[in-house]
């Protein structure tokens, strides 16, 4: 009885802390949200489903395969189930960017976010230049991850899977499902990877860390990377190579100017 007792406290404890509410917050608000969230879902599925015909017609033509390469359909319904899931993707994203944008706007006018931010001694910046400069980088180095993933990344590593298995004798038959998946987990890693430099900045300027924190963990830092790049691309040096090193540069570039522009 008294262990349940403690166990009940416990939870009414971290219910009324600052973080709790802050979850209680946004439990609330997803409920009050839950037929918008729906509808956005659906709007995205309904938008996306019908484009999927495309895209795929589009990954899949042969000007964008190496030579040699044929693109399959093992089961009846894969064709059908990829465009689904693409479609059912595409109605994610807009409800992520939809929460994100909500967060951002009444986030930092929620009491308990103010609290919990008094008691970090955080520096979020006010709405103006450096946010609107920030969410243009955001956007900026999405599109650059994009173009460094389709018109480099990509292409050379499946080139080399390819040049390695056909030195083999091997028949380069890929699976359309598994073909569309390998280059979609790039792109993704990639827009990822390259919001690290703001990731940085952010963490700087609001006081998070300070710089010389940060390179005591640049080995650490590092080592995610390469780890990430290991889980996102194709288990061969060169791949992992190519997925984390552009985190590493862009991680580093951002710590240049940070010191160039803010002393201490």
């Amino acid at each position: 009885m008294g262990e349940q007792n403690s166990l009940t406290q416990t939870v009414t404890e971290l219910v009324d802390s600052p973080g709790g509410q802050i979850v209680m917050d946004i439990r609330e608000f997803m409920i009050s949200r839950i037929k918008y969230i729906v509808a956005i879902f659906l709007l995205g599925v309904m938008i996306g489903f019908p484009l999927t015909k495309s895209v795929i017609s589009w990954l899949i033509d042969p000007s964008r395969l190496p030579d040699d390469v044929n693109i399959i359909v093992v089961t009846p319904v894969e064709y059908i189930l990829l465009q689904f899931h693409i479609a059912t993707s595409l109605g994610a994203f807009f409800v992520m960017s939809y929460l994100f944008f909500e967060a951002a706007w009444r986030g930092l006018s929620n009491d308990s976010v103010k609290q919990r931010i008094a008691e970090l001694n955080l520096q979020p910046p006010s709405f103006g230049p450096t946010v609107i400069l920030t969410i243009l980088s955001t956007l900026g180095l999405a599109l650059l991850g994009l173009f460094y993933s389709w018109e480099f990344l990509t292409p050379m590593i499946l080139q080399y899977l390819t040049d390695d298995a056909q030195s083999a004798g091997i028949s380069t038959e890929w699976r359309l499902s598994g073909y569309v998946g390998f280059i979609v987990s790039l792109a993704l890693a990639s827009v990822i990877g390259f919001q690290s430099p703001v990731a940085t900045l952010l963490i700087l300027r609001m006081g998070v860390l300070e710089r010389t924190e940060i390179r005591a963990y640049r080995r650490h830092i590092w080592f995610t990377a390469f780890l990430l790049g290991a889980l996102l691309s194709p288990p061969d040096p060169l791949s992992l190579f190519l997925v984390a090193m552009p985190v590493v540069i862009l991680f580093e570039l951002a710590l240049i100017a940070d010191s160039i522009t803010r002393r201490g």
